[in-house]
């Protein structure tokens, strides 16, 4: 797992997205306050924002350099938005199977696994306005992995969760990148969430990567010990 982002940026309301980063680790948070641009870069990473930079690359693969652009479909990218956008005219089988590829490549994942895996199989008739917040999510995620993806982004994926929801998909999704063999940036503004599910942590401010470090690092609540 290798993600180049190098001198990438975007202008915001307020301030700008400036990241220039490389990142190893396959679980790594992007841990930073609401508005300080954790969103649009993960957006920038998956192809939905317009943005400049020398270079975004994944592995063997260039999303986007100084003069060419990888379409989203070409990226493999699973993404996860914070308001799931399931579509509400489809049902869960249907939901799930948006974007899947015309040519399935890779049996782990199957809709047969993942839903076991997220738990949902007893719902995949069902109407998705029907499901509740916890339910969704894990559509949304199950969605984003039928995608075939070399990574999945997630966006504050536990946002308004009940305490034994959340802490039952946080289980899921810490055994999610070794079950899919799947690297993953996790976008929160909740400590323990990152720490109980990430190995690195990127402290993003006001558009700007300020800190990273281990997670627990951020225990005592001193981003200054981390490294810039």
């Amino acid at each position: 797992m290798k993600l180049e982002v190098r001198n990438l940026r975007l202008p915001l309301s307020e301030f700008s997205l400036e990241v220039d980063t490389e990142i190893t680790s396959p679980r790594t948070a992007i841990f930073g306050p609401s508005g300080s641009g954790k969103t649009s870069l993960l957006e920038s990473i998956a192809g939905l924002r317009e943005v400049r930079c020398d270079r975004i690359r994944f592995n063997e693969a260039t999303f986007a350099d100084a003069t060419s652009v990888l379409p989203v479909r070409e990226r493999r990218v699973g993404y996860v938005p914070q308001d799931d956008s399931l579509f509400p005219h489809f049902d869960v089988r249907r939901n799930l199977l948006y974007g899947r590829p015309k040519v399935a490549q890779d049996p782990a994942f199957s809709l047969e696994h993942v839903a076991r895996f997220l738990e949902i199989e007893s719902l995949l008739r069902r109407d998705v306005r029907q499901l509740s917040r916890g339910e969704r999510q894990r559509v949304a995620i199950g969605r984003a992995l039928l995608s075939e993806p070399r990574l999945l982004l997630l966006d504050e994926p536990l946002t308004g969760l009940d305490g034994k929801l959340r802490e039952a998909i946080l289980e899921q999704l810490k055994l999610l990148p070794n079950e899919f063999d799947l690297p993953l940036l996790y976008v929160t503004h909740d400590r323990a969430e990152a720490i109980e599910l990430c190995d690195e942590m990127l402290l993003l401010e006001r558009g700007k990567i300020i800190g990273r470090g281990a997670p627990a690092e951020f225990l005592g609540g001193d981003s200054s010990s981390l490294s810039s």
